[in-house]
């Protein structure tokens, strides 16, 4: 069942990744690399060289969940500004799986409520 949604936070990896990299592999660049927490819930994004691959590392209830999407024609381009790595929003990683590049956007203002520890 594919349970990723908006309520998630998202991390791009910046470096290509090598995809025969299982659990264990990308569960070390996550510590290593990016110094969090595999198990925390949030999704890390990684991207192999040729941007034709792409992999997600999530936790849910009971263990780690891996989904691995191959492209047979066209890449994966994530946002401009996030090509060296970083979080990503729900609504760009949608675009950049389904493959759609918006030149130009703007984004009305929107209420976010903070949660009070």
């Amino acid at each position: 069942m594919f349970s990723l949604s908006s309520s998630h936070r998202y991390f791009l990896y910046g470096q290509a990744v090598d995809m025969r990299k299982g659990f264990d592999g990308l569960s070390g660049l996550v510590r290593n690399q990016l110094a969090r927490d595999p198990l925390s819930g949030e999704v890390y994004i990684f991207l192999n060289r040729q941007r034709n691959l792409i992999k997600l590392l999530h936790w849910e209830n009971g263990g780690l969940v891996q989904y691995y999407k191959r492209l047979e024609k066209g890449t994966f381009q994530p946002p401009t500004a996030l090509s060296q790595g970083g979080t990503l929003a729900w609504p760009d990683l949608l675009l950049m799986v389904e493959g759609i590049r918006i030149e130009r956007s703007r984004q009305s203002p929107r209420y976010h409520h903070k949660a009070v520890p």
